[in-house]
């Protein structure tokens, strides 16, 4: 299993913060932001990880993060010149993936829960993780059947249908380069991962689990300010 952390584009809504440094170098209490994502990655096992960086500050995830011998694993770094969507990483990234499957996390996003299991016994096709959110307007949305059963996913709906987000950490098996080379940029101008998930839906290979712990999508200056009292409180209890 290989791993890929995106920690690219502008952070945009963290101005004026990130008109100096990486959103993903950002504190979260006492850690730079993109140390909790990879050790989301390491505690599952994964040793071979590709960090996908924007070119304004390549530099400061080398000085911070090196060869990846600290950590225990090897990290490979790529620029992503242009934020083009999601699913563009798994092109940037594909000799990276090679024959092997691979799990991507969100470089700002902070998980909880242990997901060692789910990466190690997958085998193929590709897993999502959903959470009951309040503000589901702002995440790809699941909604399900009265079986649970997946019937719809959308990106950033504009009406309500659903409460479950999805989570920004899938796991794939090595189609998903064709499956985001198919994939054509949606209104907004980007390659949407909602485009991958329905690929993998479409031929009945989505798997589609709970997070049950906390998991802040630290994109805001709130959710920011929350990751960090997480944190906090978790490191001093």
């Amino acid at each position: 299993m290989k791993g890929i952390i995106l920690s690219g584009g502008t952070g945009t809504r963290l101005h004026p913060l990130t008109k100096v440094t990486s959103k993903q170098l950002l504190p979260v209490y006492n850690k730079p932001m993109i140390l909790y994502p990879l050790e989301t990655l390491l505690k599952a096992g994964v040793r071979d990880i590709l960090i996908i960086i924007a070119p304004d500050h390549a530099g400061d995830y080398k000085k911070l993060l090196g060869s990846g011998e600290e950590f225990g694993c090897r990290l490979t770094y790529k620029i992503q010149e242009k934020p083009e969507g999601l699913a563009q990483a798994f092109i940037i990234g594909q000799d990276f993936i090679g024959n092997d499957s691979v799990c991507m996390i969100l470089g700002d996003n902070i998980f909880e829960d242990d997901f060692s299991s789910n990466i190690k016994d997958f085998i193929s096709g590709g897993c999502i993780f959903v959470k009951k959110v309040s503000d589901p307007e702002r995440f790809g949305v699941v909604q399900f059947d009265e079986n649970r059963r997946a019937i719809k996913i959308v990106e950033k709906p504009k009406e309500h249908i659903s409460d479950y987000a999805i989570t920004g950490l899938y796991i794939f098996d090595n189609r998903v380069v064709e499956a985001a080379r198919s994939v054509k940029p949606s209104a907004r101008g980007e390659l949407e991962i909602t485009d991958l998930h329905l690929w993998y839906l479409q031929k009945g290979e989505l798997a589609i689990e709970n997070v049950y712990g906390e998991w802040i999508d630290a994109g805001t200056f709130e959710s920011l300010y929350r990751a960090g009292e997480l944190m906090r409180h978790k490191t001093i209890s």
